[in-house]
């Protein structure tokens, strides 16, 4: 402990007072005044000595209690106390920072301090520490802590240059202080800001919408009026669609079956009967197979129109072995060009659908072939039945020229390509139907059947048929 001159005059002072009073109690001693001046300034060094370790022992009392108090002020501080290094490592801190931390004090000694900031603000913190050991002054910035095995906060940062001491590694003092109650407060006034104009704007909305509802309340019953009667005539003419292609397809089957067991029969028995006359007529046999002949071609070819007629008007074979060999084959028989190639892929659970569903898919794909063959001017076209899991999809795509779907609606095109009857095929199961015409991608037809039996006459959604600008007509 350093002394000063005032301190040193007093602790003189003081030391010869007791030593004074301590002569007066023992008296005089009887020896020469060299040797008495020598013991009285050896009486005086020893109680200097003795008051000096005095103060000391109050001084150092008083430390110790003053660092009992730092220590208790620092560790339980309401915020958190760290020293960094200029590499960001942890040096020091309370135990207000380990809680902010979420982890024990002796587990960050030595850790990045950076490791605790999030991504996105691992930037900001650089710079503040930068900023730091860069020159003087306080700095501040607010980041958002990751804590261990909690939640994330945000925090104040508030940071001093610590005093440089020689051969020791320059450090900084880091004050974190827990804002986010702050921060969801600001964001709460933001919200509530935000609130309260979308509440001013709502309010000129009711104004407005009450000042018009004064006007349509006055047109509402008519309007609702005639509504109701334009759905119900549109109901009753997609019901009188529906009923007439079920007479037209119940009419074809009758048909057919009659032509297929009737007349197919006759004319084979006539074939039959006229080869037994052939062979019979054996006296003059080149006289009669030259007359028998021709009129056995000509039964063969009856025959053979009978059997195309009765598949065009509804193929046994639809019944009989099901939907994929029934298009399979009509892809086969049809008149098609040279260059047109057409190829099908089936999967064999769409068989699973009832037989007015398959009968649908089969007219579907008959009417968009015809269209293809009569304008498309195609090379390629590809006809795909596949099984979803609740519906059945049928494709006809092809490669030729597009045309504007939009204008199918148009009275002047609507019955020109058939697109109204198979859009009302597919609505009476309940089915999605739509066509897409693109230039130089070429025409598709789509139509999607649930497996569910619809109910006769209903009236199922329907896609939009969207249509691209830049389309040109087809070929009549």
């Amino acid at each position: 402990m350093k002394k000063t001159p005032s301190r040193s005059k007093s602790l003189r002072q003081r030391s010869e007072r007791q030593l004074g009073e301590r002569a007066a109690e023992e008296g005089e001693p009887n020896v020469m005044y060299d040797t008495q001046r020598l013991f009285h300034e050896l009486q005086v060094h020893q109680i200097e000595l003795e008051l000096q370790n005095e103060e000391l022992s109050h001084a150092n009392a008083a430390a110790s209690a003053a660092l009992e108090k730092y220590t208790d002020l620092y560790d339980f501080a309401p915020v958190g106390y760290f020293t960094l290094d200029e590499k960001g490592l942890i040096a020091e801190l309370n135990m207000a920072g380990a809680v902010l931390l979420g982890a024990e004090r002796s587990r960050l000694t030595g850790r990045r301090f950076q490791l605790f900031v999030t991504q996105n603000d691992r930037p900001v913190f650089q710079q503040f520490i930068d900023r730091i050991f860069a020159g003087s002054g306080r700095h501040y910035c607010e980041v958002e802590l990751q804590r261990e095995n909690r939640g994330p906060l945000w925090a104040e940062l508030a940071g001093i240059s610590a005093p440089i001491t020689t051969g020791s590694p320059r450090l900084s003092r880091i004050v974190v202080s827990d804002i986010s109650a702050r921060r969801l407060a600001e964001k709460e006034h933001k919200h509530i800001g935000v609130l309260a104009a979308a509440n001013r704007e709502l309010e000129k909305e009711v104004a407005l919408r009450k000042e018009s509802e004064a006007a349509l309340r006055k047109s509402e019953d008519r309007f609702r009026t005639l509504l109701q009667q334009a759905h119900l005539l549109q109901a009753r003419l997609r019901l009188m669609t529906h009923e007439m292609l079920n007479a037209q397809e119940d009419q074809r089957k009758k048909i057919s079956r009659e032509l297929h067991d009737e007349v197919s029969q006759i004319l084979l028995g006539i074939n039959v009967q006229l080869a037994i006359f052939a062979k019979a007529a054996a006296s003059n046999p080149h006289r009669i197979k030259s007359v028998i002949g021709p009129v056995r071609r000509m039964v063969e070819k009856a025959v053979g129109i009978v059997h195309q007629f009765a598949r065009e008007l509804r193929p046994a074979m639809l019944d009989d072995l099901g939907l994929i060999p029934t298009l399979r084959t009509y892809i086969r028989d049809i008149p098609k060009p040279k260059r047109l190639t057409i190829r099908m892929s089936a999967d064999p659970g769409v068989e699973t659908l009832n037989n007015d569903a398959r009968t649908v898919i089969y007219r579907i794909a008959q009417e968009a072939l015809v269209n293809v063959i009569k304008h498309a001017h195609a090379s390629v076209v590809n006809v795909s039945v596949l099984k979803g899991p609740t519906s059945v999809s049928l494709e006809v795509a092809d490669d030729g020229r597009s045309f504007n779907v939009a204008r199918l609606e148009t009275s002047e095109w609507r019955n020109r390509l058939g697109v109204t009857g198979m859009r009302e095929r597919v609505e009476m199961v309940g089915g999605q139907f739509s066509v897409v015409s693109k230039p130089g991608i070429g025409t598709s037809v789509r139509a999607e059947i649930p497996f569910w039996p619809a109910r006769k006459g209903a009236i199922g959604p329907v896609d939009g048929m969207r249509a691209d600008p830049h389309i040109r007509e087809p070929a009549d």
